[in-house]
């Protein structure tokens, strides 16, 4: 120190503290001469004690001019050290970045003007202290002083262009850096990041896109930031590295595509749309690399195909269609339970067109991994019965569509019919509402009398004669007026000459008898005249409540309609059918007497 007091006069050093810019700025001048003499003759421990002394006694100092007079005097020893200074800047360097955090905004100032005028002259040697020079001009890029701002961003400038034309930047080092400040929610400070992102990736020996799922999420959370600025310079960024993608031959889409499943999920909609446009090129681009994720971009494409912005429906549609479409292999890591529990979920979801692909996909499953999907039917074989319930038919007639497809087998047919029945049983305004479809549905998809005859056989031994009685009146309405059921009636209409017809009679007879009207429907259906008309007098021992009344006054509206006109044309050869005219008037004499209620005038 001593030394150092003998180099430099007492009045530069006076100088050097003063409150007029002026005078340090002279002073700091007389300095830069003093240690360009000294390194003239190669005196460096001169050097260094000259160094300590504006370090100790004025940048460390209390009073702020002395910190002011100090920073410009390092700067100045670092002009005069000129080629030189690179031996000194452990010295030198530290001093100036303590002094960034300084509580007056002018030293701040000057901290960033010296370390200015040292990058100048050190270039490309003072990199090694760029982790905390980054570190500092974060922190400055937010600072409240608007001087002390623009002050680091010309310094940002300067080190942007000597890392770019360095060879001795590492890359590795800097990157968990940039991860850590990726997600501060300062605008200025989310600004200064995306431009170092864009100045690195801009050099071509500086592998970005490697280290990219290291700062994707922080990219895509800048998106939806309320300053229209940031949010367009992370998209410019994005923008680049998905085109970069596309050329690269090699991509590590698996941890990217974890960060794009959630953020396809984003309440902002450009973040939504940037996301699902990604996952759209990955899905095309990533092969054999993101089958393990396929799940999980499934669960994030389906609920935004129902997304309210067409732009992302329009995209997720065409990514789910681009997934459908990959046949993965199961022993290759396709996880066919994982996808079937995605689609199961979106089961219930609230928009129609979600529900909807999610049938598809479950029914594409069963189609491809058949073996796979049965083996873990249990887990979904109950959502499905619980979506019959939905109050969208075309999803109601996939839901079948996917039943069908599982009832191929005996076994899983036997267990549709039993679970179809028990949920009519549990839920009245289902078999209301949806039963005829749903019977009708199934008949077409799965053989109406194989259909007919499994219910018939469940309904015979039904413990609850109150839900019998109303599930065969269900199906007999059914039998009678659908068209999907045409075959069906045909053969029990020749059910008295054909032995097929005869067998399927019998078989439902059997469990029709819970309904007297429908027996007696099924009766005249099949042409069993006689029995018919032994039925209707069997009828005088029971109670003929209000109920069995209205199921009459249906039947006899049915027998009205064109089903029913071979009956109604037998009619006219009385001596034939004479079984049949008692059978009708048994009916006329069930009903209510118009005497009994009306009186006459």
């Amino acid at each position: 120190m001593a030394d150092a007091l003998s180099i430099i006069p007492a009045a530069v050093l006076r100088n050097l503290a003063d409150k007029l810019y002026e005078k340090r700025k002279n002073a700091a001048l007389e300095i830069e001469g003093i240690v360009k003499q000294l390194a003239a003759s190669g005196d460096h421990d001169r050097i260094t004690s000259v160094i300590n002394l504006l370090t100790t006694e004025f940048t460390y100092s209390p009073q702020a001019n002395h910190r002011k007079g100090g920073l410009i005097g390092l700067a100045a020893a670092t002009v005069g050290l000129t080629m030189e200074a690179a031996q000194h800047l452990e010295q030198i360097v530290p001093p100036v970045l303590n002094s960034f955090s300084d509580q007056d905004s002018r030293v701040r100032y000057y901290a960033c003007e010296a370390l200015y005028n040292i990058a100048k002259v050190v270039r490309g040697d003072f990199i090694v202290f760029f982790n905390q020079i980054f570190d500092a001009l974060c922190k400055l890029s937010a600072d409240s002083d608007a001087n002390v701002q623009s002050a680091a961003h010309l310094l940002d400038r300067l080190v942007k262009d000597i890392v770019t034309e360095s060879d001795q930047f590492s890359i590795e080092e800097f990157i968990p850096l940039l991860r850590e400040r990726m997600n501060v929610l300062n605008p200025y400070v989310r600004q200064f990041l995306v431009g170092w992102i864009t100045v690195l990736d801009s050099v071509p020996d500086i592998d970005m896109l490697g280290f990219l799922p290291d700062f994707l999420d922080g990219l895509f959370n800048m998106l939806s930031d309320s300053s229209h600025e940031i949010r367009q310079q992370a998209d410019s960024a994005l923008s680049e590295f998905l085109q970069e993608i596309k050329n690269s031959p090699s991509v590590d889409y698996g941890r990217m595509a974890e960060i794009l499943v959630q953020r396809a999920g984003s309440p902002d909609e450009f973040t939504r749309l940037t996301a699902i446009t990604w996952i759209n090129e990955f899905v095309k681009l990533g092969g054999d690399q993101l089958v393990p994720y396929y799940a999980d971009i499934l669960g994030a494409i389906l609920p935004c195909i129902s997304d309210k912005e067409e732009k992302i429906r329009v995209v997720a549609r065409e990514t789910n269609e681009e997934l459908r479409a990959i046949r993965a292999d199961p022993a290759e890591g396709f996880d066919v339970g994982a996808i079937l529990s995605i689609a199961r979920r979106q089961l219930s979801n609230e928009w129609e067109a979600t529900r909807i692909e999610a049938l598809h996909w479950i029914g594409t499953l069963l189609a491809r991994y058949r073996a796979e999907v049965l083996s873990v039917l249990d887990d979904i074989f109950d959502t499905l019965l619980k979506a019959l319930s939905d109050p969208s038919d075309e999803v109601v007639l996939l839901v079948l569509d996917v039943h069908a497809c599982i009832a191929r087998d005996a076994p899983q047919f036997r267990q549709l019919v039993v679970f179809l029945v028990h949920k009519f049983r549990i839920d009245h305004s289902l078999l209301e509402k949806r039963g005829a479809l749903i019977i009708r549905r199934l008949c077409v998809l799965l053989d109406a009398e194989r259909v007919y005859l499994e219910l018939s056989t469940i309904l015979e031994g039904e413990a609850d004669l109150d839900f019998a009685s109303i599930m065969v009146q269900a199906l007999n309405l059914i039998l009678l007026t659908s068209s999907e059921l045409a075959e069906l009636r045909a053969l029990l209409k020749q059910s008295m000459v054909n032995p097929a017809g005869k067998d399927l009679f019998v078989s439902l007879y059997s469990s029709w008898c819970h309904s007297p009207t429908a027996t007696i429907s099924l009766c005249l259906l099949t042409q069993a005249y006689q029995h018919a008309s032994s039925v209707i007098q069997s009828l005088v021992e029971e109670d003929i409540n209000v109920k069995f009344l209205v199921q009459l006054d249906k039947l006899i509206r049915l027998l009205e309609t064109p089903i029913f006109s071979y009956l109604r044309l037998q009619l006219l050869e009385p001596g034939r059918y004479i079984w049949l005219l008692k059978a009708l008037y048994g009916l006329l004499m069930l009903l209510p007497q118009l005497s009994r209620y009306c009186k006459l005038d």
